[in-house]
């Protein structure tokens, strides 16, 4: 049990990884194309990137005996569920882009370390006392790492990437509830078509993509389309099984410290005192919450 959490926890940081990675690739694809055309592109070609993998994989279980009996009823309405928060979250975070500072939208989308967490004592899972402590440190860390102007103004831009948070914690939590019952990877694969598909809805009704402007655009969307939704999703969604959501959210709020360290070695940012601390801080936050949880130890709060 303890060898499949680390598991679990090693995806969830690669997954961290590559969406830290990839928010420059967002940025830099909306100098061609508007937020919903690069979430229909990008959350199209994830899903057709995860078709022919699942293909492949059922090929390779059948060769060792290991396909399973599926509830294809549950699979469907996991995708279908699923892709509807994506496709709400990843244009509101989209959308955002375009009036908020990557400070503000490093700091602000990962608040759902805190989301989550809060939703499960509304739903009566309190979190134990370690995990709040872990919670605190890592909203810590991402405040001394993101914001660095002592000042706060809540702006338009601000107020999306708010409600892109509280969608991103519901995601974390759906994907929690049916990934214990479907295939990772077909329910990637589904999400993705459905949230491509709402999203080029929306691109129709609101602006006017081009081949020539998709195709100018085509390097950060097949970054953030193979990588960032085929398999940093598809990774989150396996990594998720069977591991507590507060945990799994905390892991993944590392994409935040993956992206300002990539700044500094990539592009030679240099990282300050006050975000090197923060990175300290994060890192210890996901450490502590790794740890051992006491038997007796009371829930906090």
């Amino acid at each position: 049990m303890k060898r499949l959490q680390i598991r679990n926890s090693c995806l969830l940081f690669a997954a961290a990884f590559i969406w830290g990675t990839a928010f420059v690739a967002q940025s830099v694809g909306m100098d061609y194309i508007g937020p919903f055309t690069f979430s229909a592109a990008r959350s199209l070609i994830g899903s057709a990137f995860l078709a022919p993998c699942i293909f492949i994989l059922d090929k390779w279980k059948i060769t060792q005996g290991k396909k399973q009996c599926e509830d294809k009823k549950e699979l469907v309405k996991g995708g279908i569920v699923c892709g509807i928060v994506i496709f709400i979250a990843a244009n509101l975070q989209q959308a955002a882009l375009l009036y908020a500072s990557v400070g503000k939208s490093g700091f602000l989308t990962a608040l759902y370390i805190v989301i989550v967490p809060l939703i499960g004592v509304l739903a009566g899972k309190r979190p134990g006392k370690k995990l709040c402590v872990s919670v605190v440190c890592a909203v810590t860390g991402l405040y001394l790492l993101c914001m660095k102007s002592g000042s706060y103004a809540l702006g338009f831009g601000d107020i999306l990437l708010l409600l892109s948070a509280v969608m991103f914690s519901m995601h974390i939590l759906v994907i929690d509830h049916y990934t214990q019952r479907t295939d990772g990877v077909k329910l990637s694969c589904i999400q993705f078509l459905v949230g491509g598909v709402l999203s080029a809805v929306i691109m129709f009704l609101f602006e006017t993509p081009s081949f020539a402007a998709l195709s100018a655009a085509k390097g950060p969307l097949l970054y953030t389309g193979v990588l960032s939704s085929g398999i940093a999703y598809t990774l989150q969604i396996v990594g998720q099984k069977g591991m507590n959501p507060v945990i799994a959210s905390l892991i993944m709020s590392l994409e935040s410290v993956i992206s300002a360290l990539a700044g500094w070695a990539v592009l030679g940012e240099r990282l300050s005192g006050r975000e090197l601390l923060g990175c300290v801080i994060m890192f210890a936050a996901i450490i502590l919450a790794q740890l051992p949880e006491k038997r007796n130890e009371e829930a906090c709060c």
